[in-house]
């Protein structure tokens, strides 16, 4: 599960966050919780945890379920 999630920051996610000077890498995923580090941009910006939320998290749990959250370490 680890490689699909990477695969989905790496090619849907990232890109959209590079628009505005974002990025996000993945840190670990610990029973269901994905943990991501925001960085550029997305690391300062009072609006980052909408981007979680209802951006990262969205996506990720689209494609994959089983995942219960995301959040920033």
């Amino acid at each position: 599960m680890e490689e699909q999630i990477k695969k989905i920051l790496e090619e849907e996610i990232k890109p959209r966050l590079a628009l505005d000077g974002g990025s996000v890498e993945f840190v670990a995923l610990e029973d269901g919780i994905v943990k991501v580090k925001l960085q550029g941009a997305c690391g300062s910006c009072p609006g980052a945890q909408m981007t979680l939320k209802m951006g990262i998290e969205r996506i990720l749990q689209e494609k994959i379920p089983e995942i219960k959250e995301v959040i920033a370490v």
